[in-house]
């Protein structure tokens, strides 16, 4: 215990004068408040399963201090930030498989599939103004630079600009220009920013995986004989892709019946998660989070971007179930 010293005259054992040291508790420094992280992941349509996390941790009163996120979790942790998570849940639940289908502005002259500026005027409506360094919340989302393979932390300039950089999907969406550089989604470096969190000044971090459920466990098959494979097995598998990560709504999939012919969407699909779950537990085992929220997405396509009521569900349920967790760790961090 600190300790104050003050001194009083008193009257000492030959009448004389004296003067006797009082030691007092002296008042305690405030504790620092303990600083929340919450890195959200990428994963697609699978992301508006941030909007169920970040309510549940809303109804428990706890607020982050700071947020990194990574393509669909750099527009879900934006919005939050911005104090926009109403109008995206609201547009989120409106969402049907032909108003999904019309806010992709196909074209074949660029470096993706799609523009991108369809979606782009729909941020703009609320955030056109906003700027990722003014926002109440300190937030970052992470990009990936084309060419060199650079993990880009976007902590300054036009909020939806630093979204969609990071989301910009290689093939799907043009990379997008940003300070002289091409930026493409961050999820090929960093699917789960929680070093990012932890950079900003966050001294616990949750994050939320939308993959941690997904079965794309690779190991390595060390003897392969191609003329004994199960045939049935590899056909099932091939057929069964295009309904599981919808890209076009199953368009196409009456073309896919041989397993030497998948389509284009389901190669550049499966690729990219295959990627994307290798580079996550890479991450995770470096640098493991405080709490990791895993919301149970397994039957959830892609870009299934119409099921959000149901990714919603799914979110909140994983966060509920890490609840206890979450408030046992800020427990104990406050008492220490």
């Amino acid at each position: 215990m600190l300790w104050d010293g003050i001194a009083r005259r008193s009257a000492g054992a030959g009448g004389g004068g004296g003067v006797e040291e009082i030691r007092q508790p002296a008042e305690r420094a405030p504790r620092a408040k303990v600083r929340i992280g919450l890195a959200l992941g990428g994963g697609a349509a699978r992301g508006w399963s941030h909007i169920g996390v970040l309510r549940v941790l809303e109804e428990a009163g706890i607020v982050p201090d700071v947020i990194a996120g990574c393509s669909i979790g750099a527009v879900v942790g934006g919005c939050y930030a911005a104090g926009k998570l109403d109008e995206l849940e609201a547009f989120a639940l409106s969402l049907t498989k032909r108003r999904v289908m019309g806010l992709l502005d196909f074209h074949f002259s660029g470096a993706g599939l799609i523009a991108g500026g369809r979606l782009q005027r729909l941020l703009d409506q609320d955030l056109v103004d906003r700027r990722v360094e003014t926002l109440p919340i300190k937030f970052c989302t992470i990009a990936t630079e084309l060419t060199s393979g650079h993990e880009i932390w976007l902590t300054r300039g036009p909020l939806v600009q630093a979204m969609r950089a990071s989301y910009a999907l290689p093939g799907v969406f043009d990379p997008v220009l940003v300070g002289g550089r091409w930026l493409m989604d961050g999820a090929l470096v960093n699917p789960i920013p929680i070093t990012a969190a932890r950079a900003l000044g966050a001294d616990l971090v949750l994050c939320v995986n939308l993959n941690g459920e997904v079965r794309v466990r690779g190991t390595v098959i060390q003897s392969y004989d191609t003329e004994t494979s199960d045939q049935k097995e590899i056909e099932e598998v091939i057929e069964e892709a295009p309904r599981k990560w919808a890209l076009f709504s199953g368009a196409r999939a009456d073309r896919i019946r041989k397993p030497n012919a998948p389509g284009m969407a389901t190669v550049m699909v499966d690729a990219f998660n295959i990627t994307q779950d290798r580079i996550a537990r890479s991450r995770l085992a470096g640098d493991p989070p405080d709490v990791m929220i895993a919301p149970k997405l397994a039957k959830m396509g892609l870009f299934e971007f119409h099921r959000a009521q149901e990714c919603i569900a799914l979110g909140r349920q994983a966060t509920e179930r890490a609840l206890p967790d979450v408030l046992e760790l800020l427990q104990e961090t406050q008492e220490t």
